[in-house]
């Protein structure tokens, strides 16, 4: 295990060498007269703790310390004190110092605090190190090397610290905004609690509302009889992500609203008050200020969700993109389909810069997977993807004569059985570059009942 480093900050020649002593061989120890010395050699070399005198000559222990952890936040400070005095401790707390001793100085306490201060230090690295090893193995990788979709994975980064202010994700169908959802979670104070996904489009309007926030026993016909738990609820500790925010009805706005502003809600048919830490990211493609306008959406709620706001380019919007995510999604439907492709051809990979990608990365991996399966190799060709420079081939997704049996009413997806249903939405889906409403319109149904379908299917 790594030895702590410790720097001691102490004018008084005998105090500093008698800590240094009983230091020593426990932890690498570093010492110094003064904070002027201090402070350059913690930026070329930072120490895990720094044991710092109040009354240095020279700038203050206080200011030294803060100066310091600005520097490294991660660094913990433990004050010396001549005097128990309550206004200097509040001010050496508010400058970041874990924890004062006071002169003359006990070996014994001094160790357990020390003690303590450098168990907080572990905990906080095993947790970092945790995290990066689930980010590491577990979270889909956001692609890119543009200069957009950098600024915006740093921006992510920012605002991830947070435990619990909301984030509104905006962007086109299919641009990945799940994964930059998921990239704040799991970066996050709260990686260990759950992140829920909610489909709002998906959920009947009638629906949402217990949905999200549960309901008592006898609520409603049909309610389960020992209640049910919202997912509000079961997102405690952790990010309730709702997709879609701008498909929610007046009326479910009205409690999120209250969710978010005071932190309780109430399931439907009930009378007391839950309160859990939840932090709430949402997303949406549509123009939620044009809803305002309209009265579809509540101002208010708008800038709850959006007390920080991502945007999300297109794909077309950051060329330079396509490429490098192309080749990725290859090399996972190789794997996937057990084929051995050597890459792409250059007119393959010209075509693919050059597309008109409506459906974003979404439509590009759907183009991919397709090509992977039906290609025959050493490397996909041009001929492969069925691409042109406006977009993906959908002259066979010209009409409903593409799916055999769908009436000029519209197929009943009800009535068949699950593993055919499964066929019709996910074909639809390829044939819609994965467009829900166009793939809804190629079988004739209402676009919430698609919805509604391919949710129940798990798709």
């Amino acid at each position: 295990m790594k030895q702590f480093s410790i720097a001691i900050v102490e004018d008084e020649e005998s105090v500093r060498a008698g800590i240094a002593v009983a230091l020593e061989g426990k932890y690498r120890v570093r010492a110094y007269p003064d904070a002027e010395s201090a402070i350059p050699a913690g930026r070329e070399n930072p120490p895990d703790l720094v044991l710092m005198d109040i009354g240095l000559p020279g700038m203050s222990g206080i200011e030294a310390l803060r100066e310091m952890r600005e520097a490294h936040p991660d660094l913990l400070g433990i004050i010396i004190t001549a005097y128990e005095d309550v206004q200097t401790i509040v001010s050496a707390m508010k400058a970041g110092a874990f924890d004062y001793v006071v002169k003359p100085l006990h070996v014994e306490t001094l160790e357990v605090t020390i003690g303590n201060a450098l168990e907080t230090i572990r905990l906080k690295k095993e947790v970092r190190d945790l995290q990066e090893r689930y980010l590491r193995d577990n979270v889909p990788l956001f692609l890119g090397k543009s200069r957009a979709i950098r600024e915006v994975m740093e921006f992510v980064e920012a605002v991830a610290k947070s435990s619990d202010t909301p984030v509104l994700i905006a962007g086109e169908t299919g641009t990945g905004k799940e994964l930059i959802a998921a990239a704040i979670h799991y970066r996050s104070p709260n990686f260990r609690g759950p992140l829920v996904n909610v489909n709002c489009a998906a959920i009947p309007r009638d629906l949402i509302e217990s949905e999200l926030f549960g309901y008592e026993k006898g609520a409603f016909t049909g309610a389960s009889l020992s209640g049910k738990k919202g997912l509000v609820e079961q997102a405690s500790g952790g990010t309730l992500f709702l997709d879609e925010v701008g498909d929610l009805g007046l009326e479910a706005q009205a409690k999120l609203l209250r969710f978010l502003e005071e932190g309780e809600f109430y399931r439907v048919g009930g009378t007391k008050a839950f309160t859990v830490a939840t932090r709430v990211v949402s997303a949406t493609n549509k123009d939620l200020k044009g809803l305002i306008a309209e009265g579809r959406f509540r101002e208010d709620l708008y800038y709850r969700l959006a007390v920080v706001r991502v945007e999300i380019p297109s794909l077309t919007g950051r060329r330079e993109d396509i490429a490098p995510i192309a080749r990725h999604f290859l090399v996972e439907f190789c794997r996937k389909f057990g084929k051995e492709f050597t890459g792409f051809s250059p007119d393959a990979e010209e075509a693919l810069v050059a597309c008109r990608w409506r459906g974003n990365v979404r439509e590009l991996k759907n183009v991919i997977e397709r090509a992977v399966l039906i290609g025959r190799g050493p490397a996909v060709g041009r001929e492969d993807l069925r691409i042109d420079g406006e977009g993906p081939d959908r002259s066979a997704a010209a009409g409903p004569l593409s799916f055999p049996f769908v009436t000029p009413e519209g197929v009943d997806l009800n009535s068949l059985e699950e593993s055919l249903a499964k066929y019709y939405i996910g074909e639809a889906l390829r044939l819609s570059g994965g467009n829900e409403s166009r793939a809804a319109g190629l079988l004739r149904i209402n676009h919430h009942t698609f919805r509604y379908r391919k949710k129940k299917l798990d798709l």
